[in-house]
C-alpha cells in the first residue's frame, strides 16, 4: 500500500533565548503551513532558543513550552517535529537532571508521539560539556510512513543513518547549521538520501544567534538523491513524499541488501 505525506519545511528565525518570540514565530509558520496543505511540520533544532549552550534555557517534557508546541500542533490538527532543549529528572532523588538536545514528534492531537536525544554531540562547540548524549536512534510512523529522527551534528555519521536505514521510508533532520558549513550542509544532505535510498529532510534555521549565523538552505531529497522542488504556494515549502517511490528504488536497486550493519 502506498502512503503519501506533504511535509512543510519550517525554517525561520528563532529568537535567542525567547521562546515567547519563538513559539510565536513558530505559531505564524505552522497557520501558514497547514493552509497550504502540510500534514507534518518540520521545526529545527532548539527551535525555541536557538543552538545554546545554557542550560538555563532547558525546560521539563512537561513544561509549558513543550505544552504550547503540542497546542499548536492541535489547533492546526498536524504532525509536528520541533527541536527542544530539554531537563529530564533522572529518576532518583538524588540524582542532578540531566540535559539533552531533542526532537520532540507531537500527532495531530497535540500529544507527544516520539523523543529523539541527540547521540552526537557537537564538542567543536562544547556542546558535550553541557548535554548528555542519547543513546539509540529513534523511528515512528506518521501518516502510514515510517520515519526517522535525527539532529543537526548526527547527519556527519553515516552509521547512525545506516543503522534504520531498512526499516524507514524517511528520515528528518532538524538543524542549527551555520553559514560557513552550507557546503558541507548540501553535500551531506543529498549523499545520506542516496545511500539510504529513502527521502531526506533537513530543516535549518535562518537569522543569527549565539555570535553565528545561519541561512537556512533547508531541503528535500528523493530515494534517488534528486532535489525536491517544494510548491510555496502558502509562502512554507511543501514536499510530497510517497512511499511507493521509497519501495520502487529499493526493488529496482537492491543496494541495501548488500550492506553490512
Amino acid at each position: 500500500m502506498s502512503h503519501r505525506l506533504n511535509v512543510a519545511l519550517g525554517q525561520y528565525d528563532i529568537g535567542w533565548h525567547s521562546p515567547e518570540a519563538s513559539l510565536a514565530a513558530a505559531e505564524t509558520l505552522i497557520t501558514r503551513a497547514k493552509a497550504g496543505g502540510a500534514r507534518l511540520v518540520v521545526l529545527p533544532e532548539m527551535a525555541t532558543t536557538g543552538f545554546t549552550m545554557d542550560k538555563s534555557q532547558a525546560t521539563p517534557l512537561q513544561g509549558p513550552v513543550v505544552s504550547r508546541l503540542g497546542e499548536l500542533a492541535a489547533r492546526s490538527g498536524v504532525w509536528l517535529v520541533a527541536g527542544v532543549a530539554v531537563r529530564e529528572d533522572e529518576g532518583s532523588d538524588t540524582a542532578a537532571p540531566r540535559t539533552v538536545n531533542t526532537a520532540i514528534a507531537f500527532d495531530p492531537e497535540g500529544r507527544v508521539a516520539a523523543v529523539h536525544r541527540k547521540q552526537r554531540l557537537f564538542a567543536y562547540g562544547g556542546e558535550h560539556e553541557h548535554y548528555r548524549a542519547g543513546t539509540r536512534p529513534t523511528c515512528l510512523l506518521i501518516d502510514g510512513v515510517r520515519t526517522a529522527l535525527f539532529i543537526c551534528y548526527e547527519l556527519r555519521f553515516p552509521e547512525l543513518f545506516g543503522a534504520v536505514a531498512r526499516d524507514v521510508d524517511a528520515m528528518v533532520l532538524i538543524a542549527n547549521w551555520p553559514a560557513a558549513r552550507h557546503a558541507h550542509w548540501d553535500a551531506l544532505l543529498r549523499a545520506r538520501a542516496i545511500e539510504n535510498q529513502c527521502y531526506f529532510i533537513g530543516v535549518n534555521r535562518i537569522g543569527s544567534g549565539g555570535g553565528l549565523t545561519y541561512d537556512g538552505g533547508s531541503a528535500a531529497f528523493t530515494p534517488w538523491g534528486e532535489d525536491m522542488a517544494p510548491e510555496t504556494a502558502s509562502g512554507v515549502p511543501i514536499v510530497t513524499l510517497d512511499t511507493r517511490t521509497v519501495a520502487e528504488v529499493r526493488e529496482r536497486y537492491p543496494f541495501l541488501r548488500d550492506r553490512v550493519v
